[in-house]
């Protein structure tokens, strides 16, 4: 076995040995390309600047925090940010020359930074097929630089459009056209009618971001790119913030790390942190559902009631990409890393097979925590996800689509804007043991658990939901647990709900087949209970709405339920 040091204080012009390591981890991928046998980079103490993505493309390494395991491991973060430095004071704030620098996110000591931003469009607003026209003059710096979020154009959904110009009239009233192809996209899309009252496009913004007039809350940023190649970095401070003890990191970078068609690959123990995802911009992101995204093409219309009420749903959709992306690889392990400060998803899982992720952290994400498609044998377990979703609401911690054979156990999602473990259409799969807590915070029409389609052709291979603690479910329309539109071949059982909007549902469309609840605890009877559609077996479910009556009765489940803790040993996967 080989073994490479790599330091931010080393050099790459050194052999990377332990007295004399590399600076970069690209010069020791480079280093390892050029060996046989099992390879072990190991990452001392720093921030491990990225300047371009790191592209792994020889198997048989492993990367890790030294001391990995150990009570000295050291803490090594892998960056795509870039320090800000030379500051100006300028207008109560810090402002900053960045060249051409392009990025949608900022750090400040660690502590994300919110783009500045005002609630919906000033003045009485009417919207119009290339934008909006409101009464008032809108005294925008930066125009260009502005983007709208619409939250809540179906209730699970929340879209960004970006502004290409503003124009105001003699009369003070202000035209905004918006950028394209996005918006014309999101009239298609966003097409629908309910009891007979149709509705075309995104409706009126919900919030506004990004240009240097809505700078008045202290701790927001805005990047004005008004001057092409001298982009400004405009920072209102936090009271006690000096800069030059402050660190300002901006991402530079979509992808950190992406392995490509490789085998026996390990992470453990390093952090993976600042990067940025700039697709909404022109494009747009026209969100659907989960993670998905509209880019164009057909859509198709789900009929609910002939002549009154009806929805469009994408043909074809793309899924937001991840800063760490593991393709077509087998054997893979990440063990004990940190997924913080990301752009996009944490961790993307696409094809290959003998996928491991256990005892991570994701948390403070735009996106998910966690993908995986088109991927046999994975397991995902005893991982801590929380505080995701914060730029694209929709994306739930966990999200499996056309796996065969994935495991999701003993994870422990909490603070999610929608969903916190989501399946698409797969086979094998085994959601068991999770803890799913405050989901569903911001978008409605959702579970804590949701699985749609069909999840196998039989008994033998269909989905098995077992032994989740689900509670506090927030939002007026939400199911802790949810199978949905057409799920089939579903077990659900020994299951705990607590304190959702609607336990779960058994009357859905298209319907239920062959979807079996039993041995259930909740507080509350699920929706259609009363008449169970004929693909449903419901048996054997407890319903408590007396708390302690239910904390009695489930002690044992929530017990079981979560990631392994110092005092409860390593429970097998039931």
């Amino acid at each position: 076995m080989s073994e490479f040091f790599v330091d931010p204080g080393g050099d790459d012009s050194w052999p990377g040995s332990e007295p004399q390591p590399f600076a970069t981890l690209d010069r020791a991928v480079r280093a390892a390309s050029e060996m046989t046998g099992a390879v072990v980079v190991q990452l001392r103490t720093g921030r491990h600047i990225l300047t371009d993505s790191l592209d792994i493309t020889r198997g048989d390494i492993t990367f890790q925090a030294h001391g990995y395991g150990t009570a000295e491991q050291e803490e090594a973060v892998v960056s795509g940010g870039r320090q800000i430095t030379g500051w100006q004071h300028r207008e109560g704030g810090w402002v900053a020359e960045v060249g051409d620098l392009d990025t949608r996110h900022l750090s400040s000591d660690g502590r994300r930074v919110e783009r500045a931003s005002i609630e919906m469009l000033p003045g009485t607003a009417t919207s119009t097929d290339t934008g909006y026209v409101t009464d008032v003059t809108l005294d925008w710096h930066s125009p260009a630089d502005v983007e709208f979020v619409h939250r809540g154009v179906y209730p699970w959904t929340e879209a960004r459009c970006a502004v290409a110009s503003t124009t105001v009239d003699a009369d003070g009233t202000t035209t905004v056209t918006m950028a394209q192809p996005a918006f014309g996209h999101a009239h298609t899309l966003y097409h629908f009618a309910w009891d007979g009252h149709v509705s075309r496009g995104p409706g009126l913004p919900t919030r506004i971001e990004n240009d240097p007039s809505f700078l008045t809350v202290p701790g927001t940023f805005v990047l004005d790119r008004s001057r092409p190649g001298r982009h400004l970095l405009r920072y209102l401070p936090l009271p006690g913030e000096d800069p030059e003890h402050t660190l300002v990191v901006a991402p530079a970078l979509d992808v950190l790390v992406r392995v490509t068609g490789v085998c026996d690959i390990a992470f453990r123990g390093p952090t993976f942190a600042d990067a940025t995802w700039l697709r909404p911009a022109a494009e747009g992101f026209l969100h659907y559902h989960g993670g998905h995204y509209y880019t164009g093409g057909k859509v198709e219309t789900v009929t609910i009631e002939a002549d009154r009420s009806w929805v469009t749903v994408p043909g074809e959709s793309s899924v937001i990409p991840a800063c760490v992306q593991i393709e077509d690889s087998t054997g893979v392990r990440v063990d004990g890393c940190r997924f913080t400060h990301l752009g996009a998803t944490g961790l993307g899982l696409t094809g290959g097979a003998d996928l491991v992720v256990r005892d991570c952290d994701f948390g403070t994400l735009a996106a998910s925590g966690i993908t995986a498609t088109d991927s046999r044998d994975v397991v995902i377990e005893h991982n801590r996800i929380h505080h995701i979703g914060m730029d694209y609401s929709g994306a739930p911690g966990i999200a499996i689509s056309e796996t065969s054979d994935c495991t999701v156990a003993h994870n422990h999602i909490a603070h999610a804007p929608h969903c916190g473990i989501v399946g698409g259409s797969a086979r094998g799969t085994r959601i068991l043991h999770n803890l799913v807590t405050d989901t569903l915070t911001a978008l409605a029409d959702g579970g804590g658990i949701y699985l749609s389609g069909s999840q196998g052709d039989g008994a033998d291979n269909g989905a098995l939901v077992r032994g989740n603690v689900i509670e506090d479910v927030h939002t007026p329309y939400n199911f802790g647990l949810y199978t949905d539109y057409g799920a089939a071949w579903v077990t659900v059982e020994d299951n705990v709900v607590r304190r959702a909007d609607s336990s779960s549902v058994l009357q859905v469309f298209p319907p239920l087949e062959n979807v079996v609840y039993r041995r259930n605890f909740w507080d509350a009877d699920p929706v259609g209970s009363d008449d169970v559609p004929p693909g449903v077996v419901y048996a054997d479910n407890t319903t408590l709405a007396d708390p302690t009556a239910l904390d009695a009765a489930t002690a044992t489940l929530r017990a079981m339920a979560g990631p392994r803790r110092d005092d409860v040993d390593h429970l097998e996967l039931g």
